[in-house]
Protein backbone atom coordinates (compact mmCIF):
# COMPACT_ATOMS: atom_id res chain seq x y z
CA UNK A 1 0.00 0.00 0.00
CA UNK A 2 1.20 3.55 -1.07
CA UNK A 3 2.10 5.56 2.41
CA UNK A 4 0.40 8.41 3.35
CA UNK A 5 1.72 12.13 2.46
CA UNK A 6 0.62 13.05 5.85
CA UNK A 7 3.20 13.73 7.90
CA UNK A 8 1.12 14.44 11.21
CA UNK A 9 -2.23 13.49 12.29
CA UNK A 10 -4.33 16.00 13.84
CA UNK A 11 -6.77 13.74 15.80
CA UNK A 12 -10.06 15.85 16.94
CA UNK A 13 -12.44 14.15 19.34
CA UNK A 14 -15.90 16.00 20.57
CA UNK A 15 -17.20 14.36 23.62
CA UNK A 16 -21.24 13.39 22.96
CA UNK A 17 -21.28 14.50 19.63
CA UNK A 18 -24.56 12.67 17.92
CA UNK A 19 -23.66 11.21 14.28
CA UNK A 20 -26.53 13.00 12.87
CA UNK A 21 -25.96 16.45 14.34
CA UNK A 22 -24.24 17.70 11.27
CA UNK A 23 -25.47 19.62 8.33
CA UNK A 24 -23.19 16.84 6.20
CA UNK A 25 -25.55 14.19 7.56
CA UNK A 26 -28.51 15.25 7.39
CA UNK A 27 -29.14 17.83 10.28
CA UNK A 28 -32.49 19.97 8.79
CA UNK A 29 -31.48 22.90 11.13
CA UNK A 30 -28.05 22.45 12.08
CA UNK A 31 -25.83 23.81 9.65
CA UNK A 32 -21.97 23.00 9.97
CA UNK A 33 -20.35 24.19 6.98
CA UNK A 34 -16.45 23.95 8.51
CA UNK A 35 -16.68 20.14 9.13
CA UNK A 36 -18.82 19.64 6.06
CA UNK A 37 -16.16 21.12 4.23
CA UNK A 38 -13.97 18.62 5.51
CA UNK A 39 -15.91 15.84 4.82
CA UNK A 40 -16.01 17.27 1.26
CA UNK A 41 -12.04 17.26 1.15
CA UNK A 42 -12.35 13.70 2.65
CA UNK A 43 -13.99 10.83 3.13
CA UNK A 44 -17.30 10.53 5.60
CA UNK A 45 -17.78 7.05 7.11
CA UNK A 46 -21.76 7.01 7.93
CA UNK A 47 -21.68 3.48 9.89
CA UNK A 48 -18.76 4.06 12.45
CA UNK A 49 -19.59 2.40 15.87
CA UNK A 50 -17.72 2.99 19.54
CA UNK A 51 -16.54 -0.26 21.22
CA UNK A 52 -18.61 1.28 24.40
CA UNK A 53 -21.09 3.86 24.80
CA UNK A 54 -19.84 5.48 27.46
CA UNK A 55 -16.77 7.82 28.08
CA UNK A 56 -14.21 6.04 29.62
CA UNK A 57 -14.18 3.08 28.14
CA UNK A 58 -14.70 4.02 24.59
CA UNK A 59 -11.89 6.10 24.55
CA UNK A 60 -9.55 3.33 26.11
CA UNK A 61 -10.67 1.24 23.37
CA UNK A 62 -9.86 3.72 20.81
CA UNK A 63 -6.57 4.79 22.47
CA UNK A 64 -5.18 0.96 22.63
CA UNK A 65 -6.68 -0.09 19.29
CA UNK A 66 -8.44 -2.92 21.67
CA UNK A 67 -11.76 -3.94 22.71
CA UNK A 68 -12.79 -2.86 26.17
CA UNK A 69 -13.12 -6.53 27.26
CA UNK A 70 -9.92 -6.77 25.79
CA UNK A 71 -8.34 -3.44 27.68
CA UNK A 72 -10.25 -3.83 31.04
CA UNK A 73 -10.77 -0.46 31.85
CA UNK A 74 -15.25 -1.07 30.97
CA UNK A 75 -16.02 2.46 32.84
CA UNK A 76 -15.70 5.51 33.64
CA UNK A 77 -13.04 5.53 36.76
CA UNK A 78 -11.95 2.10 35.75
CA UNK A 79 -7.95 2.25 35.54
CA UNK A 80 -6.61 1.43 32.79
CA UNK A 81 -3.99 -1.21 33.75
CA UNK A 82 -0.35 -0.47 33.68
CA UNK A 83 1.42 -2.00 30.88
CA UNK A 84 -1.28 -1.80 28.09
CA UNK A 85 0.21 -0.57 24.86
CA UNK A 86 -1.45 2.96 23.88
CA UNK A 87 -1.38 5.44 20.87
CA UNK A 88 1.63 7.08 21.88
CA UNK A 89 3.49 3.61 22.75
CA UNK A 90 2.68 2.52 19.03
CA UNK A 91 3.49 5.76 17.33
CA UNK A 92 7.09 6.94 19.07
CA UNK A 93 8.48 3.33 18.05
CA UNK A 94 7.94 4.45 14.50
CA UNK A 95 9.46 8.32 15.06
CA UNK A 96 6.22 9.89 15.69
CA UNK A 97 5.32 12.04 18.94
CA UNK A 98 1.95 12.01 20.60
CA UNK A 99 0.32 14.80 22.44
CA UNK A 100 -3.02 15.48 24.13
CA UNK A 101 -5.03 18.55 23.94
CA UNK A 102 -8.06 18.42 26.25
CA UNK A 103 -9.63 15.26 27.81
CA UNK A 104 -8.77 10.99 27.58
CA UNK A 105 -11.25 10.72 31.18
CA UNK A 106 -8.19 8.27 31.74
CA UNK A 107 -7.61 7.14 34.92
CA UNK A 108 -4.49 5.94 35.74
CA UNK A 109 -3.91 2.45 37.75
CA UNK A 110 -2.19 3.89 40.26
CA UNK A 111 -1.67 0.14 42.50
CA UNK A 112 -0.02 -0.98 39.17
CA UNK A 113 2.49 1.78 38.87
CA UNK A 114 3.49 1.65 42.93
CA UNK A 115 3.26 -2.17 42.55
CA UNK A 116 6.34 -1.90 39.74
CA UNK A 117 7.71 1.19 41.05
CA UNK A 118 6.70 3.26 38.50
CA UNK A 119 7.11 7.20 39.82
CA UNK A 120 4.75 9.92 38.15
CA UNK A 121 7.49 12.33 37.93
CA UNK A 122 9.67 10.07 35.56
CA UNK A 123 8.82 10.08 31.71
CA UNK A 124 7.56 6.46 31.59
CA UNK A 125 5.28 7.27 34.63
CA UNK A 126 3.86 10.34 33.29
CA UNK A 127 2.59 8.68 30.36
CA UNK A 128 1.30 5.94 32.37
CA UNK A 129 -0.56 8.37 34.17
CA UNK A 130 -1.62 10.05 30.89
CA UNK A 131 -2.98 7.33 28.74
CA UNK A 132 0.60 7.28 26.82
CA UNK A 133 0.08 10.65 26.00
CA UNK A 134 2.57 13.57 26.40
CA UNK A 135 0.09 16.29 27.49
CA UNK A 136 0.21 19.92 26.30
CA UNK A 137 -2.84 20.78 28.23
CA UNK A 138 -5.11 18.02 29.95
CA UNK A 139 -8.14 18.81 30.93
CA UNK A 140 -11.22 16.74 31.58
CA UNK A 141 -13.54 19.59 31.70
CA UNK A 142 -15.78 18.04 34.43
CA UNK A 143 -15.19 20.91 37.36
CA UNK A 144 -18.30 19.76 39.39
CA UNK A 145 -18.04 20.63 43.08
CA UNK A 146 -19.99 19.39 45.89
CA UNK A 147 -19.69 18.76 49.88
CA UNK A 148 -17.23 16.30 49.50
CA UNK A 149 -14.90 18.60 47.28
CA UNK A 150 -14.22 18.57 43.52
CA UNK A 151 -15.47 15.39 41.44
CA UNK A 152 -11.44 15.67 40.01
CA UNK A 153 -8.70 16.17 41.97
CA UNK A 154 -6.39 17.37 39.23
CA UNK A 155 -5.57 20.76 38.52
CA UNK A 156 -7.59 22.14 35.37
CA UNK A 157 -5.19 24.81 32.84
CA UNK A 158 -8.50 25.78 31.99
CA UNK A 159 -9.62 27.48 35.51
CA UNK A 160 -6.32 28.88 35.67
CA UNK A 161 -7.10 30.38 32.37
CA UNK A 162 -10.04 31.90 33.30
CA UNK A 163 -8.64 33.32 36.74
CA UNK A 164 -5.42 34.73 34.47
CA UNK A 165 -8.56 36.54 32.68
CA UNK A 166 -9.90 38.15 35.30
CA UNK A 167 -12.62 35.78 36.13
CA UNK A 168 -12.97 35.41 40.11
CA UNK A 169 -13.06 32.28 42.51
CA UNK A 170 -11.65 28.85 42.91
CA UNK A 171 -13.69 27.65 40.14
CA UNK A 172 -14.81 30.00 37.39
CA UNK A 173 -15.44 27.18 35.07
CA UNK A 174 -18.99 25.95 37.12
CA UNK A 175 -19.63 30.04 37.88
CA UNK A 176 -19.30 31.44 34.83
CA UNK A 177 -18.21 29.09 31.77
CA UNK A 178 -20.85 26.32 33.18
CA UNK A 179 -23.67 28.92 34.32
CA UNK A 180 -25.82 31.50 33.34
CA UNK A 181 -27.39 34.81 35.95
CA UNK A 182 -30.87 34.34 36.74
CA UNK A 183 -31.93 37.41 38.92
CA UNK A 184 -28.80 38.03 40.18
CA UNK A 185 -28.32 34.48 40.91
CA UNK A 186 -25.41 31.57 39.42
CA UNK A 187 -28.47 29.65 37.60
CA UNK A 188 -25.95 26.44 37.26
CA UNK A 189 -25.90 24.48 33.63
CA UNK A 190 -26.00 21.64 35.64
CA UNK A 191 -29.85 22.85 35.78
CA UNK A 192 -31.36 21.80 32.53
CA UNK A 193 -34.09 24.62 32.73
CA UNK A 194 -31.30 27.03 32.73
CA UNK A 195 -30.08 25.80 28.99
CA UNK A 196 -31.41 28.82 28.23
CA UNK A 197 -29.93 31.21 29.06
CA UNK A 198 -26.59 32.33 27.95
CA UNK A 199 -23.33 30.91 29.79
CA UNK A 200 -21.41 33.70 31.93
CA UNK A 201 -19.00 34.50 29.95
CA UNK A 202 -17.53 35.82 26.67
CA UNK A 203 -17.52 33.63 24.26
CA UNK A 204 -13.95 33.72 23.22
CA UNK A 205 -12.55 32.69 26.71
CA UNK A 206 -15.34 29.03 26.86
CA UNK A 207 -14.16 26.01 26.97
CA UNK A 208 -13.91 25.49 22.48
CA UNK A 209 -12.25 28.40 21.81
CA UNK A 210 -9.46 27.76 24.51
CA UNK A 211 -8.90 24.41 23.00
CA UNK A 212 -9.17 25.81 19.48
CA UNK A 213 -5.92 28.53 20.93
CA UNK A 214 -3.97 25.19 22.72
CA UNK A 215 -3.81 23.59 19.53
CA UNK A 216 -3.08 26.26 17.48
CA UNK A 217 0.09 27.09 19.77
CA UNK A 218 0.87 23.17 19.91
CA UNK A 219 1.03 23.42 16.19
CA UNK A 220 3.06 26.79 15.96
CA UNK A 221 5.66 25.20 18.50
CA UNK A 222 6.23 22.13 16.90
CA UNK A 223 9.84 21.46 14.42
CA UNK A 224 10.06 19.41 12.12
CA UNK A 225 9.53 15.86 14.05
CA UNK A 226 6.53 14.12 12.87
CA UNK A 227 3.52 14.61 15.49
CA UNK A 228 -0.03 13.33 16.33
CA UNK A 229 -1.71 15.91 18.25
CA UNK A 230 -4.85 15.06 20.24
CA UNK A 231 -7.49 17.53 20.36
CA UNK A 232 -9.85 16.29 22.67
CA UNK A 233 -12.76 18.79 23.24
CA UNK A 234 -15.22 18.65 26.02
CA UNK A 235 -18.77 19.50 24.33
CA UNK A 236 -21.34 19.52 23.24
CA UNK A 237 -20.97 17.24 26.53
CA UNK A 238 -23.15 18.18 29.08
CA UNK A 239 -23.60 20.97 30.99
CA UNK A 240 -25.82 22.08 28.54
CA UNK A 241 -25.37 25.97 28.32
CA UNK A 242 -23.34 27.92 25.69
CA UNK A 243 -22.94 31.35 25.74
CA UNK A 244 -23.62 34.18 23.45
CA UNK A 245 -24.46 34.51 20.48
CA UNK A 246 -24.98 30.75 20.69
CA UNK A 247 -27.06 30.42 23.57
CA UNK A 248 -30.44 31.63 20.97
CA UNK A 249 -29.64 30.73 17.21
CA UNK A 250 -31.92 27.87 17.90
CA UNK A 251 -35.31 27.43 19.63
CA UNK A 252 -37.95 24.88 20.07
CA UNK A 253 -38.72 25.39 16.48
CA UNK A 254 -35.48 23.81 15.60
CA UNK A 255 -35.59 20.72 17.57
CA UNK A 256 -36.41 17.44 15.51
CA UNK A 257 -38.68 15.21 16.77
CA UNK A 258 -38.12 12.95 19.26
CA UNK A 259 -37.24 9.14 17.42
CA UNK A 260 -39.67 7.47 19.90
CA UNK A 261 -42.60 5.22 19.59
CA UNK A 262 -45.50 4.04 22.59
CA UNK A 263 -44.91 0.83 21.53
CA UNK A 264 -41.20 0.47 23.01
CA UNK A 265 -42.81 1.25 26.27
CA UNK A 266 -45.30 -2.10 25.62
CA UNK A 267 -43.48 -5.21 27.63
CA UNK A 268 -39.68 -3.60 26.81
CA UNK A 269 -36.82 -5.76 27.55
CA UNK A 270 -36.34 -5.34 31.25
CA UNK A 271 -32.69 -3.98 31.15
CA UNK A 272 -33.99 -1.40 28.63
CA UNK A 273 -36.96 -0.33 30.58
CA UNK A 274 -34.37 0.41 33.06
CA UNK A 275 -33.02 2.75 31.77
CA UNK A 276 -35.93 4.46 30.51
CA UNK A 277 -36.99 4.43 33.97
CA UNK A 278 -33.87 5.93 35.51
CA UNK A 279 -34.08 9.86 36.31
CA UNK A 280 -32.30 10.73 33.25
CA UNK A 281 -35.00 8.78 30.67
CA UNK A 282 -37.74 10.23 32.87
CA UNK A 283 -36.42 13.56 32.35
CA UNK A 284 -35.67 13.58 28.55
CA UNK A 285 -39.07 11.79 27.97
CA UNK A 286 -40.54 15.71 28.82
CA UNK A 287 -41.12 17.78 25.61
CA UNK A 288 -40.22 21.03 27.55
CA UNK A 289 -36.80 19.47 28.80
CA UNK A 290 -35.81 18.43 25.14
CA UNK A 291 -37.09 22.17 23.65
CA UNK A 292 -34.48 23.63 26.63
CA UNK A 293 -31.77 20.87 25.91
CA UNK A 294 -31.84 20.55 22.26
CA UNK A 295 -31.09 24.07 21.01
CA UNK A 296 -28.57 24.58 23.57
CA UNK A 297 -26.89 21.52 22.44
CA UNK A 298 -26.89 22.86 19.04
CA UNK A 299 -25.52 26.18 19.44
CA UNK A 300 -22.42 24.19 21.38
CA UNK A 301 -21.80 22.49 18.22
CA UNK A 302 -21.93 25.75 16.06
CA UNK A 303 -20.01 26.72 18.18
CA UNK A 304 -17.38 24.01 17.73
CA UNK A 305 -17.78 24.23 14.07
CA UNK A 306 -16.65 27.93 13.59
CA UNK A 307 -14.06 26.64 16.07
CA UNK A 308 -13.20 24.20 13.17
CA UNK A 309 -13.16 27.15 10.47
CA UNK A 310 -10.99 29.09 12.49
CA UNK A 311 -8.13 25.81 13.00
CA UNK A 312 -8.75 24.71 9.53
CA UNK A 313 -8.29 27.95 8.25
CA UNK A 314 -5.00 28.52 10.07
CA UNK A 315 -3.68 25.17 8.90
CA UNK A 316 -4.06 26.41 5.93
CA UNK A 317 -2.40 29.59 5.95
CA UNK A 318 0.76 27.46 7.50
CA UNK A 319 0.95 25.13 4.62
CA UNK A 320 -0.15 22.03 7.37
CA UNK A 321 -3.05 21.08 5.68
CA UNK A 322 -0.78 19.58 2.82
CA UNK A 323 0.76 17.66 5.16
CA UNK A 324 -1.69 17.04 8.03
CA UNK A 325 -4.06 13.86 7.86
CA UNK A 326 -7.20 15.19 10.37
CA UNK A 327 -9.77 12.48 11.76
CA UNK A 328 -13.03 14.17 13.03
CA UNK A 329 -15.17 11.57 15.24
CA UNK A 330 -17.08 11.45 19.19
CA UNK A 331 -16.48 8.91 21.88
CA UNK A 332 -20.11 8.22 21.30
CA UNK A 333 -23.87 10.08 21.04
CA UNK A 334 -26.21 11.46 22.87
CA UNK A 335 -30.24 9.91 23.38
CA UNK A 336 -31.99 13.59 23.64
CA UNK A 337 -34.95 11.94 24.58
CA UNK A 338 -34.90 9.69 21.10
CA UNK A 339 -36.74 5.91 22.63
CA UNK A 340 -37.45 7.45 25.69
CA UNK A 341 -33.65 7.74 27.05
CA UNK A 342 -31.51 10.57 27.99
CA UNK A 343 -27.75 10.31 27.89
CA UNK A 344 -25.90 7.28 26.14
CA UNK A 345 -25.43 3.51 27.75
CA UNK A 346 -27.83 1.02 25.40
CA UNK A 347 -27.21 0.88 21.58
CA UNK A 348 -29.64 2.48 19.47
CA UNK A 349 -28.05 4.53 16.75
CA UNK A 350 -28.62 7.91 18.81
CA UNK A 351 -25.79 6.28 21.43
CA UNK A 352 -23.26 4.22 20.28
CA UNK A 353 -22.90 5.77 16.28
CA UNK A 354 -21.20 8.33 15.82
CA UNK A 355 -19.50 11.11 13.54
CA UNK A 356 -16.23 9.82 11.57
CA UNK A 357 -14.40 12.38 9.21
CA UNK A 358 -11.01 11.36 7.44
CA UNK A 359 -8.86 13.55 5.36
CA UNK A 360 -6.19 12.29 3.78
CA UNK A 361 -3.72 15.28 2.03
CA UNK A 362 -2.46 11.83 -0.15
CA UNK A 363 -2.33 13.23 -4.07
CA UNK A 364 -4.56 9.57 -4.23
CA UNK A 365 -6.80 10.14 -1.52
CA UNK A 366 -10.86 9.72 -1.91
CA UNK A 367 -12.54 13.03 -2.08
CA UNK A 368 -16.19 13.74 -1.25
CA UNK A 369 -16.73 10.15 -0.51
CA UNK A 370 -19.31 8.56 1.64
CA UNK A 371 -18.40 4.97 3.18
CA UNK A 372 -21.12 2.92 4.62
CA UNK A 373 -18.78 0.05 5.39
CA UNK A 374 -18.94 -1.11 9.77
CA UNK A 375 -16.17 0.71 10.67
CA UNK A 376 -15.19 0.26 14.43
CA UNK A 377 -13.38 2.92 16.76
CA UNK A 378 -10.50 0.52 16.99
CA UNK A 379 -9.78 1.33 13.73
CA UNK A 380 -8.31 4.33 13.85
CA UNK A 381 -4.81 3.60 16.17
CA UNK A 382 -3.65 0.78 12.80
CA UNK A 383 -4.98 3.73 10.75
CA UNK A 384 -2.25 6.29 12.30
CA UNK A 385 0.44 3.31 12.63
CA UNK A 386 0.38 3.14 9.04
CA UNK A 387 0.65 6.79 8.59
CA UNK A 388 3.24 7.16 10.75
CA UNK A 389 5.39 4.10 8.72
CA UNK A 390 5.07 1.48 11.37
CA UNK A 391 3.38 -2.06 10.87
CA UNK A 392 0.37 -2.90 12.38
CA UNK A 393 0.78 -5.22 15.18
CA UNK A 394 -1.95 -7.04 14.86
CA UNK A 395 -1.68 -9.42 18.02
CA UNK A 396 -2.32 -6.58 20.06
CA UNK A 397 -4.93 -4.26 17.89
CA UNK A 398 -7.64 -5.78 16.96
CA UNK A 399 -8.92 -3.05 14.66
CA UNK A 400 -8.00 -3.07 10.89
CA UNK A 401 -6.51 -0.10 9.48
CA UNK A 402 -8.74 2.15 7.07
CA UNK A 403 -6.28 3.78 4.72
CA UNK A 404 -7.79 1.31 1.78
CA UNK A 405 -10.93 3.67 2.02
CA UNK A 406 -9.18 6.44 2.05
CA UNK A 407 -8.03 5.65 -1.50
CA UNK A 408 -11.46 4.48 -3.07
CA UNK A 409 -10.15 0.84 -2.51
CA UNK A 410 -12.69 -2.13 -1.04
CA UNK A 411 -10.72 -4.32 0.61
CA UNK A 412 -12.15 -7.46 2.45
CA UNK A 413 -13.72 -6.63 5.09
CA UNK A 414 -15.37 -6.99 8.72
CA UNK A 415 -19.51 -8.71 8.23
CA UNK A 416 -20.41 -7.28 11.60
CA UNK A 417 -19.33 -4.85 14.55
CA UNK A 418 -19.12 -5.15 18.16
CA UNK A 419 -20.18 -2.72 20.74
CA UNK A 420 -20.13 -3.93 24.42
CA UNK A 421 -20.76 -1.94 28.11
CA UNK A 422 -20.38 -2.67 31.55
CA UNK A 423 -23.55 -1.18 33.84
CA UNK A 424 -22.27 -2.59 36.93
CA UNK A 425 -21.64 0.79 38.78
CA UNK A 426 -24.97 2.22 37.72
CA UNK A 427 -28.25 2.08 40.00
CA UNK A 428 -29.59 -0.47 37.33
CA UNK A 429 -27.18 -3.37 38.43
CA UNK A 430 -29.10 -3.70 41.77
CA UNK A 431 -32.75 -2.92 40.38
CA UNK A 432 -32.35 -5.64 37.98
CA UNK A 433 -31.00 -7.90 40.73
CA UNK A 434 -27.89 -8.36 39.12
CA UNK A 435 -24.18 -8.92 40.54
CA UNK A 436 -21.37 -7.10 39.05
CA UNK A 437 -20.34 -9.59 36.90
CA UNK A 438 -23.82 -9.64 35.10
CA UNK A 439 -24.04 -6.44 34.22
CA UNK A 440 -22.70 -6.55 30.78
CA UNK A 441 -24.15 -6.06 27.44
CA UNK A 442 -23.03 -6.89 23.99
CA UNK A 443 -24.16 -5.64 20.52
CA UNK A 444 -23.27 -7.18 17.64
CA UNK A 445 -24.35 -5.71 14.35
CA UNK A 446 -24.36 -6.38 10.74
CA UNK A 447 -25.66 -4.17 7.39
CA UNK A 448 -29.20 -5.30 8.16
CA UNK A 449 -29.89 -6.72 12.09
CA UNK A 450 -28.60 -5.22 15.00
CA UNK A 451 -28.45 -7.51 17.98
CA UNK A 452 -28.25 -6.93 21.89
CA UNK A 453 -27.61 -9.73 24.57
CA UNK A 454 -27.90 -8.95 28.33
CA UNK A 455 -25.83 -11.24 30.52
CA UNK A 456 -28.45 -12.33 33.66
CA UNK A 457 -30.87 -14.64 31.52
CA UNK A 458 -32.53 -11.96 29.68
CA UNK A 459 -34.03 -12.76 26.11
CA UNK A 460 -31.71 -10.63 23.74
CA UNK A 461 -33.09 -7.94 21.81
CA UNK A 462 -33.19 -7.41 17.74
CA UNK A 463 -33.64 -4.99 15.53
CA UNK A 464 -34.50 -5.16 11.84
CA UNK A 465 -33.03 -1.90 10.33
CA UNK A 466 -34.25 -2.34 6.91
CA UNK A 467 -37.77 -1.93 8.02
CA UNK A 468 -37.59 -0.32 11.26
CA UNK A 469 -34.58 1.90 10.75
CA UNK A 470 -35.98 4.41 13.87
CA UNK A 471 -35.30 -0.01 16.02
CA UNK A 472 -38.76 0.66 17.43
CA UNK A 473 -39.92 -2.91 17.02
CA UNK A 474 -37.66 -5.38 19.09
CA UNK A 475 -37.66 -8.68 17.78
CA UNK A 476 -35.63 -10.56 19.70
CA UNK A 477 -38.99 -12.70 21.10
CA UNK A 478 -39.71 -13.78 17.80
CA UNK A 479 -39.39 -17.41 16.80
CA UNK A 480 -39.86 -16.16 13.42
CA UNK A 481 -36.23 -14.90 13.59
CA UNK A 482 -35.01 -17.96 15.69
CA UNK A 483 -32.66 -18.30 12.43
CA UNK A 484 -31.27 -14.57 12.74
CA UNK A 485 -30.81 -14.58 16.66
CA UNK A 486 -28.79 -18.00 16.53
CA UNK A 487 -26.20 -16.07 13.74
CA UNK A 488 -25.94 -13.29 16.09
CA UNK A 489 -25.20 -15.60 19.22
CA UNK A 490 -22.84 -17.57 17.01
CA UNK A 491 -21.15 -14.32 15.89
CA UNK A 492 -20.46 -13.39 19.68
CA UNK A 493 -19.20 -15.95 20.36
CA UNK A 494 -16.99 -16.10 17.73
CA UNK A 495 -15.96 -12.62 18.86
CA UNK A 496 -16.09 -13.67 23.02
CA UNK A 497 -13.12 -16.87 21.63
CA UNK A 498 -11.11 -14.23 19.72
CA UNK A 499 -7.22 -14.55 20.68
CA UNK A 500 -7.22 -10.97 22.84
CA UNK A 501 -5.19 -11.69 25.73
CA UNK A 502 -1.47 -12.79 23.51
CA UNK A 503 0.17 -9.37 23.33
CA UNK A 504 3.87 -10.52 24.20
CA UNK A 505 4.41 -12.62 21.02
CA UNK A 506 2.98 -12.12 17.28
CA UNK A 507 2.79 -15.05 14.48
CA UNK A 508 6.08 -13.87 13.27
CA UNK A 509 7.41 -14.55 16.57
CA UNK A 510 5.69 -17.90 16.76
CA UNK A 511 5.74 -19.79 13.47
CA UNK A 512 9.80 -19.87 13.95
CA UNK A 513 9.27 -21.80 17.14
CA UNK A 514 6.68 -24.12 15.70
CA UNK A 515 9.62 -27.60 15.68
CA UNK A 516 10.52 -27.84 12.13
CA UNK A 517 13.72 -28.59 13.20
CA UNK A 518 13.99 -31.44 15.60
CA UNK A 519 15.42 -30.56 18.71
CA UNK A 520 14.90 -26.67 17.57
CA UNK A 521 18.84 -26.83 17.72
CA UNK A 522 19.47 -26.30 21.75
CA UNK A 523 19.19 -30.09 21.93
CA UNK A 524 16.03 -30.96 23.27
CA UNK A 525 14.42 -34.16 21.88
CA UNK A 526 10.87 -35.22 23.03
CA UNK A 527 9.24 -38.50 22.29
CA UNK A 528 12.05 -39.94 19.66
CA UNK A 529 13.16 -43.81 20.69
CA UNK A 530 16.58 -43.94 18.29
CA UNK A 531 19.09 -41.55 17.79
CA UNK A 532 18.15 -42.02 14.02
CA UNK A 533 14.85 -40.30 14.50
CA UNK A 534 16.52 -37.22 14.38
CA UNK A 535 18.96 -35.85 11.52
CA UNK A 536 22.61 -36.01 12.38
CA UNK A 537 23.53 -32.26 12.43
CA UNK A 538 20.51 -31.74 15.44
CA UNK A 539 22.02 -34.28 17.33
CA UNK A 540 25.67 -34.16 16.72
CA UNK A 541 26.96 -32.61 20.14
CA UNK A 542 25.56 -36.23 21.42
CA UNK A 543 26.35 -38.57 18.90
CA UNK A 544 29.02 -37.41 16.89
CA UNK A 545 32.91 -38.16 17.55
CA UNK A 546 33.76 -37.51 21.16
CA UNK A 547 35.86 -34.65 22.16
CA UNK A 548 36.45 -36.29 25.18
CA UNK A 549 36.95 -39.96 26.14
CA UNK A 550 34.08 -41.05 28.28
CA UNK A 551 34.82 -44.77 27.88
Amino acid sequence: MTKSAAKNILFIMFDQLRFDYLSCAGHPHLHTPHLDALAAKGTRFTRAYVQSPVCGASRMSTYTGRYASSHGAQWNGFPLRVGEMTMGDHLRSSGMSCHLIGKTHMKADVEGMKRLGLSADSVIGARQEECGFDIWARDDGLWAEGPKGFYDQNRSPYNEYLKSKGYPGDNPWAEFANAGIHEGNIASGWFMEHASKPANIREEDSETPWLTGEAMKFIDAQGDTPWLCHLSYIKPHWPYIVPAPYHDMYGPEHVVAAQKSPRERQDPHPVYNAFMNNQIGQTFARDDVREKVIPAYMGLIKQADDQMGRLFGYLEETGRMDDTMIVVTSDHGDYLGDHWLGEKDLFHDPSVKVPLIIYDPSPNAARGETCDALVEAIDLLPTFIEVAGGEVPHHICEGRSLLPWLRGETPDWRDWAVSEYDFSCTPMCPELGLSPTDARLFMVTDQRWKFMHAEGGFAPMLFDMENDPQEYVDLGRSDEHSEIIALMYDRLGQWGRRMSQRVTMSDAQIIPRQGKVPGGGVGIFIGHYEENDVPQDARAKYTGKASKDYT
